[in-house]
């Protein structure tokens, strides 16, 4: 297993600089897990799926829709549509039906109408994405007032969020898990009153998309996490 981690400011001009520095700062974490080696073709294709949650809770669209399209363009690996796949694998999985454990994954394999139907989607890798960005924190306040003399606003109000997410790669030629790959970005994100509102936005889920289809695209090509991937 490795660990980096790295950390990112973003900055500003002048006036309210310190209060800039503290409101844009992000955290990333990266870790690997690899149970076997990978080496994806040119013609093999990967789907990127959420993992089922009884509860409903489960990694967003938008989140999915970001990784997929950066592995395509950035390294030209084959993401098929999500939907598309699940609707050629009716009933199998469907929320209520997808496996929810390991070997939920392989005994679906071993049948052979599922398996068929896999060759020709020409899908080599799933991918099982579980996770969600959530605020985890905030506080302060701002005002704004408008009246005849002028109007402005005054304070300071931040928030924190978290992007965690899990991928976990199934080498569907061998019905086993190859490993897994994490992402977990935390930033905070201020409003500063001074006269007019300013916003400092920290991109956690943005981030956390790129971290994500950068680890998921070296890892299926048998590679180290890319420098950019992992924030050096």
């Amino acid at each position: 297993m490795m660990r980096l981690t790295f950390r990112s400011m973003q900055r500003a001009g002048t006036g309210a600089a310190t209060l800039m520095l503290l409101s844009g700062c992000m955290t990333a974490q990266l870790d690997e897990n690899r149970s076997l080696s990978t080496s994806i073709a040119s013609h093999e294709a990967v789907v990127l799926l959420a993992k089922p949650h009884v509860e409903g809770i489960s990694a967003e669209d938008e989140f999915m829709d970001c990784v997929g399209e950066k592995m395509t363009r950035e390294t030209g690996i084959q993401v098929r549509p999500n939907d598309e796949f699940v609707d050629s694998m009716f009933p199998w999985l469907e929320p209520s039906t997808a496996p929810q454990r390991p070997e939920g994954v392989t005994k679906l394999l071993s049948k052979d109408v599922v398996a068929d139907r896999i060759a020709q989607s020409g899908v080599r890798y799933i991918v099982w994405v579980d996770g969600n960005t959530r605020q985890t924190d905030s506080g302060g306040s701002i005002t704004c007032t408008l009246g005849p003399a002028g109007g402005g606003c005054i304070g300071f109000g931040w928030w924190e969020k978290e992007s965690d997410y899990e991928a976990t790669v199934w080498d569907l030629n061998t019905a086993r898990t190859a490993g897994s790959v994490t992402t977990n970005v935390t930033g905070t994100s201020a409003l500063v009153g001074v006269i007019l509102p300013l916003p400092f936005i920290a991109r956690v889920q943005g981030t956390a998309c790129d971290r994500l289809a950068g680890q998921l695209s070296a890892f299926l090509k048998g590679e180290d996490i890319p420098a950019q991937a992992a924030g050096t």
